[in-house]
């Protein structure tokens, strides 16, 4: 497998030489500059495929080299079903032509409407004194019924769960509350966008008669066209499971479960086709074998992002090191180096976020992505490959 590791470009505080000297292979980029909607030229994609393999070679012996673009994202009108979306599924078609022609193989993406991955807390302390993420249900629940105040939100909660967050709400301060909104819906890293109050009652209004269903289907209109056309640009798109795996303000989700993935698989059956496995999303719900799932779609797989989380009763959870937690990173290795020891083409892999150390604290990293604290999942990770 190779092993990779995420770069925001050019304005990232983790530099290339970073990258490398973490015993990375490969890295994970994507044209963050460019608006959603707009095709990524030839030029620009080529661009900084130079820029990142004149960073110098990595321990492989080769250059590094720009393995997996993370994420193209998808318009919200392609989700939604909007009149306009035919003009963004060509535009990201395009795309993904455009990169097959730089020779970049692989296109991490997700559909998750209005909201891409979401926490509660970005700075969750951990017993050793490192911050973590952390998604807690009570405060969003919190978040949903009285900071947003949606429309019919408390039908969809239980009392207890209502009376829970109305304590939670009642107890925080008027910063606690700032974060909270921020965490929520200012847009995480690698989000591509983010909202106001007045922003995002809208996005949500124009979800209001788009169900499960509705969205799968907008999702396997999508891919019609666009699976094509990855197909014939010798490029394999990997839909990246739901953060967390279950409905927010009542927005449905279609990529949660394994379920989800035999759905959308069966309908649009084309190798082209594939998983981002996300042992950190897909191991927040209970109800997931994450050892089944990468058993039973071993073949969809062509991107895999490893990381950990310990559950909590009430169903929130935080993420922790990548060798404890839910994940049992042993099983889930040895089934996925055996699968790409078997393919032409081995699977890259990137530790997936990592607990912020001290060294992580004083730089102000970036949440979810601290140098420090993912260059000793790489180590971790790579050195339970190298025993395996």
């Amino acid at each position: 497998m190779i092993p990779t590791l995420r770069w925001f470009g050019p304005t990232d505080p983790v530099t290339l030489d970073d990258v490398r000297q973490a015993g990375a292979h490969g890295v994970v980029t994507a044209l963050h500059s460019v608006p959603n909607g707009r095709v990524w030229s030839r030029a620009a994609i080529e661009r900084r495929v130079a820029e990142i393999e004149s960073a110098g070679m990595s321990e492989s012996g080769r250059a590094l080299e720009w393995n997996v673009v993370e994420s193209v994202p998808v318009h919200e009108s392609i989700k939604r079903g909007g009149p306009d979306r035919d003009l963004y599924i060509d535009a990201y078609a395009k795309t993904v032509s455009n990169l097959g022609a730089a020779g970049i193989g692989v296109v991490c993406y997700n559909f998750m409407p209005v909201l891409d991955w979401t926490r509660t807390d970005l700075a969750w302390p951990l017993p050793t004194g490192a911050l973590a993420l952390r998604f807690d249900r009570t405060q969003f629940d919190a978040f949903d019924l009285f900071d947003l105040q949606r429309p019919g939100a408390s039908t969809e909660l239980s009392e207890e769960r209502v009376e829970r967050a109305a304590e939670a709400h009642a107890a925080m301060t008027e910063d606690e509350h700032a974060a909270l909104r921020d965490a929520i819906i200012a847009g995480l890293p690698g989000a591509e966008e983010s909202y106001s109050m007045g922003q995002l009652h809208a996005e949500l209004d124009a979800y209001r008669d788009i169900d499960e269903a509705a969205l799968r289907s907008n999702l396997l209109y999508f891919l019609e066209p666009v699976v094509a056309a990855a197909k014939a640009a010798g490029v394999r798109l990997a839909l990246h499971p739901d953060d967390p795996p279950w409905p927010l303000l009542g927005l449905p989700r279609i990529a949660s479960t394994a379920e989800h993935y035999r759905l959308i698989f069966e309908a649009v059956p084309s190798e082209a086709n594939g998983m981002t496995f996300c042992s950190g999303s897909f191991g927040a719900c209970p109800a997931n074998d994450l050892g089944s799932i990468v058993a039973e779609f071993r073949r969809r797989i062509q991107f895999v992002h490893l990381r950990n989380v310990e559950l909590e009763a009430d169903g929130s959870f935080h993420e922790t090191l990548h060798l404890s937690g839910v994940a049992n990173m042993k099983k889930l290795l040895g089934l996925l180096a055996a699968e790409s020891a078997a393919r032409s083409e081995v699977i890259p892999y990137r530790p997936d976020h990592g607990v912020a150390t001290r060294v992580d604290q004083l730089h102000q990293a970036r949440p979810g992505y601290p140098y420090v604290g993912r260059l000793r999942g790489i180590a971790e990770l790579r050195g339970l490959l190298a025993a395996l």
